[in-house]
């Protein structure tokens, strides 16, 4: 068959997925702009500026001589681990390559043609990308103006008798919007329980004391709630993908039933480990991030910028009044030798969404955001 046929390749809802694309890697704009690598500055992918923990790079080179096997596909010592610290069976745990891995694997099991999935407007790229991939229909609800986080009231409303799935990201991203737990309570004990609802954590280890709230206690409560959670952010893992989900057993084993074998290495297994129980790399992590913070909304502050409150490790602020602005600041911005996120594919396109990075770093991006503004 010749390369112009009309034959069509593919299921309908895979064609029609537009393919996530992430933050661009720092060797690609080097090339595209003759930039030296050294000298580029990444604040687009929400990763920790602390990068790997010293702590996990000890764990990994302990087993390096046995990469030669299969890793344990069951992860047994991580979940042990996991299991201990946050007190749930062991067999509560499923590990994933990366947390957008759980989202992919709790939707292909719930999910299928015919049926609704339910999401907010401006949250996590995913979550639409999984619902079109096994040909599910998307609510996508409309955000609330003030913070544009999640309308818990008005996802209720949506339900009906094709509803099978929610996400509820908390933080929210990219707006880093944040519902209390007494919020996500009220909001589960009206869901019904045949309904799965995945509280999507992925920012949970950046909450602040007065935000933290027990999302482990749903679980044990609901049985159709999965928490979702990451080691790529606080973790500082975001290259060796990793991430799990807890929930009660029934849902947890239809997980299982689907996930890959040797869906997570032996490498990312035990840096996670070392990295779970690296006290003091979360507490350095969380410090820089609530400095960081501070000296980013202070300087959109006094440029006169309008940014959303975030409760993760960045900040999403409108860089102008047109909707090209996100993308010419944005372009401006890689040609200056500093990568950001520009998000006009999340329905913002006004707006950039800035990770908090080192505090010389942030330094470089406020100054060049100010040149580039003219502020």
């Amino acid at each position: 068959m010749s390369e112009n046929s009309k034959t069509t390749l593919g299921l309908k809802q895979v064609q029609a997925i537009a393919p996530y694309i992430g933050g661009r890697p720092i060797s690609e704009v080097a090339r595209e702009y003759g930039l030296d690598e050294n000298k580029i500055i990444k604040l687009a992918s929400n990763e920790n500026p602390l990068g790997l923990p010293e702590s996990a790079k000890n764990a990994m080179l302990a087993v390096m001589n046995d990469l030669g096997r299969y890793p344990d596909s069951n992860g047994y010592e991580l979940k042990k681990v996991i299991s201990e610290k946050l007190q749930v069976p062991e067999h509560w745990l499923t590990l994933g390559n990366g947390s957008n891995d759980i989202l992919e694997l709790v939707t292909r099991s719930v999910a299928q043609s015919g049926d609704e999935i339910i999401f907010s407007k401006h949250a996590f790229a995913v979550y639409p990308l999984a619902t079109q991939a096994v040909g599910a229909k998307a609510i996508e609800i409309d955000a609330k103006p003030a913070d544009l986080g999640h309308d818990l009231n008005a996802m209720l409303s949506a339900i009906n008798q094709h509803t099978k799935l929610i996400f509820v990201a908390n933080p929210n991203n990219p707006t880093g919007s944040f519902l209390s737990g007494e919020e996500i309570q009220a909001f589960l004990t009206k869901v019904p329980s045949h309904i799965v609802v995945v509280i999507d954590e992925a920012y949970n280890e950046y909450l602040l004391p007065e935000q933290q709230y027990d999302a482990i206690a749903f679980v044990r409560q609901y049985p159709n709630v999965l928490v979702s959670r990451s080691f790529s952010k606080a973790y500082g893992l975001a290259g060796l993908r990793l991430g799990f989900s807890v929930a009660q057993s029934d849902l947890t084993d239809l997980l299982n039933r689907i996930r890959q074998p040797f869906n997570v290495n032996s490498l990312a297994m035990a840096a996670a480990i070392a990295a779970f129980n690296d006290a003091p790399f979360l507490a350095q992590g969380a410090a820089i991030n609530r400095a960081g913070y501070i000296q980013l909304t202070q300087a959109f502050e006094e440029m006169g910028l309008h940014y959303l409150p975030s409760a993760g490790n960045f900040v999403l602020v409108q860089v102008g009044e047109d909707d090209q602005a996100g993308s010419r600041v944005n372009l401006a911005l890689l040609k200056a030798g500093i990568i950001v996120r520009p998000v006009g594919n999340y329905g913002l396109p006004k707006w950039l969404r800035i990770s908090i990075g080192l505090p010389e770093e942030n330094s470089a991006f406020i100054a060049a955001l100010q040149q580039i503004l003219g502020k």
